[in-house]
């Protein structure tokens, strides 16, 4: 999987647009990216194309808009020596490369992140999908876009919040992998020194995609990618969609990796002092969400149908220490509410 950042992709682009003979280009954004960042878009890389939009949210990644898009595609009469691209946010890449690797038996597409989340996360790896059912992600396809063109100029347009969403999976990755990577970005925080996010975003590119080589279709330590998931992703759905909360996936992973640290502290030897470490410093960045008995039991339902489960039994990502984990560990429901207690405390 190749990776382009800052002007080195437009390069790429126009590269591979030659090579490949592309008969139509579409670029596919959302209402925020099509705002925010398409003119950016063509007047860097100077390309002609057209654009197919819909509307922004993670509640619009759905059966609906793609049967849209799809539509949309059709009346364009895109062949399979067609070129997607995808401008966005986490939505767009998941939505367009699920329409790209599904559209005519597949689709070349490249992915063009323009949020913090999509940069270090959402774009990497290959995978695609849509929501189900208000379940997170629940159907899609793993298969990787022909490069990602990581360009941090579009960052200026993003909100603080969505910056925080995509810092939230950058943490992650230093508590699975790397602990001074861990430490680096806390430092980040305090001082919001621009000129090194540029490497912290590689650093966080390659320690996902070095995972992703090793195992691509999460039959394995792919699965250490969910750590914070697990609990982040069902409390991120039954918020959004059960209880017309908005939540953004950076807090709700937030959440989430407090948890299951509590878990980890708990069954996997992980060390007390880095539990309250990560509570204190995560709690510092995102504010405590504040969930009753009967939100805490919906959420622990909702976890049944996470995607790492096998024959019926909820698998979690558990720690042993700051920049290691293990994955497939199971955990007493019980010690869910003791650990969502933790959390709020």
């Amino acid at each position: 999987m190749s990776y382009y950042f800052q002007d080195a992709g437009i390069q790429a682009l126009h590269n591979f647009i030659k090579d490949h003979d592309v008969s139509q280009i579409v670029v596919i954004t959302d209402d925020n990216t099509k705002k925010h960042c398409l003119n950016t878009f063509q007047s860097i890389t100077k390309l002609r194309f057209t654009n197919v939009n819909f509307k922004d949210g993670d509640m619009n990644k759905n059966i609906s808009t793609l049967t849209n898009i799809w539509e949309k595609l059709m009346t364009l009469n895109v062949d399979r020596k067609s070129l997607i691209i995808n401008l966005g946010g986490g939505v767009v890449t998941d939505m367009g490369g699920f329409v790209a690797s599904t559209f005519k038996r597949g689709v070349n597409f490249i992915h063009v992140p323009t949020t913090l989340l999509g940069m270090v996360d959402a774009a990497i790896g290959g995978k695609n999908g849509i929501n189900f059912m208000n379940a997170k992600n629940q159907i899609g396809t793993i298969i990787q876009p022909e490069f990602v063109w990581i360009y941090t100029g579009f960052l200026q347009t993003l909100p603080c919040e969505q910056f925080d969403s995509g810092f939230a999976e950058m943490l992650k990755h230093g508590l699975i992998a790397d602990r001074s990577y861990w430490n680096e970005l806390i430092e980040f925080y305090k001082t919001s020194d621009n000129k090194s996010l540029t490497k912290l975003i590689k650093t966080s590119v390659l320690i996902k995609d070095q995972i992703i080589k090793n195992d691509p279709l999460e039959k394995g330590m792919r699965k250490l990618l969910n750590y914070g998931h697990t609990v982040g992703h069902a409390l991120e759905s039954y918020l959004n969609y059960d209880k017309n909360i908005p939540l953004s996936h950076g807090k709700a992973v937030a959440a989430g990796m407090v948890i299951e640290a509590y878990l980890s502290y708990k069954l996997n030897g992980f060390e007390r002092k880095d539990l309250d470490e990560i509570k204190q410093k995560i709690n510092f960045i995102y504010p405590v969400i504040k969930l009753n008995n009967s939100d805490i039991t919906e959420i622990i339902k909702l976890m049944r149908f996470d995607k790492k489960n096998e024959k019926g039994i909820v698998k979690y990502v558990l720690l042993n220490k700051i920049g290691s984990a293990d994955f497939n560990m199971e955990v007493p429901e019980q010690l869910l509410f003791e650990a969502f207690d933790f959390y709020q405390a």
